[in-house]
């Protein structure tokens, strides 16, 4: 159900369940085994199990910062970069720093590790992955505020799986193993719900078959046994201002993944987008789309499908991504038929039409 990654350039994909006890465990090993490793920061959430390992290990002192008048914890990046280990052992990979601290992001602070050629292994849970946020927003009683940038996974060298059923998951959570027993059933009345963790399941179990897909072309190419195959596929998502684009480029995104094609995010200029609101919007949407990996088409003109179709036939693009509720109120009676017009002038192509949340 979960993903967790190890060496250097690393992300890992878990939620609440084992993942803490086998990271702690694996360093443990490796450290045993005459390398260099450090605990830049170890969550033990007061679990047992997990400040027995994390003891085991020498610590590198977090850095406390005061915010709002209360006193909190962060790694010091500074400290492990004087200690220099070979190996730094990093949690929760998609972590929000408090303000004040060195990065505003957790995994900044570890790219600044690896630029100091120090190993890394962290993990991250499914949920936070950039991709799927707009998924889990959607299907989860609480909704998740720390992406983690979806291209950082194929700098990873290591992807390891921290699988666990959903009804193990559930049992632990009954025993106390990771929340106190007075905060277990309210937990598993939320997050922790059956279709979630069987969701999550999925969603990781997918990431990690396209990992390897990766390993095995790059070991194809290495070794110059690649087989022939047709050209690469490229999908091509259309975007506007409004806000439920980000769903439907992490569906096109997601699409791509399985495939391993090349994603484009097509925006076409027609004049509708000039109020200071939509300009914003547009550009939240570009960056969302740049931190999945896609690359930005820009075009001008009167008429959208006439345009995207330019740009598909001019970029080779192999697959299209339209939204079926784009717009809200009367729009949405003119986004529907773009589809339609964009078959009529553009080249063999697939068509995908998804359903869009209106907001």
């Amino acid at each position: 159900m979960f993903i967790w990654p190890t060496l250097r350039h690393q992300a890992q994909v878990c939620a609440g369940s084992i993942k803490d006890f086998q990271h702690a465990e694996r360093r443990i090993r490796r450290a045993s085994r005459g390398e260099e490793v450090v605990a830049g920061l170890v969550e033990t959430h007061g679990r047992k199990g997990i400040t027995e390992l994390a003891a085991r290990l020498e610590m590198v002192p977090r850095r406390r910062l005061n915010y709002k008048g209360a006193d909190f914890e962060e790694m010091d990046v500074d400290a492990i970069l004087a200690r220099k280990p070979q190996v730094a052992l990093v949690d929760e990979l998609a972590h929000t720093n408090i303000e004040g601290s060195k990065h505003r992001k957790r995994y900044d602070d570890v790219l600044e590790l690896l630029n100091a050629n120090i190993d890394v292994l962290s993990t991250v849970n499914v949920q936070h992955i950039e991709s799927l946020t707009p998924w889990c927003n959607r299907s989860r009683a609480s909704r998740c505020e720390r992406p983690f940038p979806t291209g950082s996974f194929k700098e990873s060298n290591e992807i390891v799986l921290v699988d666990l059923t959903p009804e193990a998951l559930q049992t632990r959570m009954r025993r106390g193993d990771i929340y106190p027993v007075e905060r277990a059933e309210r937990a598993l009345d939320n997050f922790f719900r059956p279709a979630n963790l069987i969701s999550l399941r999925e969603l990781a179990l997918q990431q990690v078959a396209r990992a390897v897909d990766r390993s095995l072309e790059s070991y194809w190419q290495k070794e110059g046994v690649a087989p022939h195959a047709a050209v690469r596929e490229r999908f091509g998502v259309c975007i506007s201002s409004n806000p439920a684009a980000q769903y439907l480029v992490a569906r096109a995104a997601r699409m791509a993944q399985r495939i391993d094609a090349e994603l484009y995010v097509i925006y076409v200029d027609i004049g509708r987008d000039e109020s200071p609101e939509d300009q914003r919007t547009l550009a939240q949407n570009i960056r969302f789309a740049e931190g999945l990996g896609a690359q930005l088409l820009r075009a001008k003109g009167n008429n959208v499908a006439e345009e995207v179709a330019k740009v598909v036939r001019d970029k080779h693009i192999t697959q299209v991504v339209f939204g079926r509720s784009a717009q809200s109120n009367w729009r949405k009676y003119l986004y529907l038929p773009l589809s339609h017009k964009f078959l009529r002038d553009a080249p063999a192509v697939d068509v995908h039409i998804v359903t869009q949340e209106v907001k």
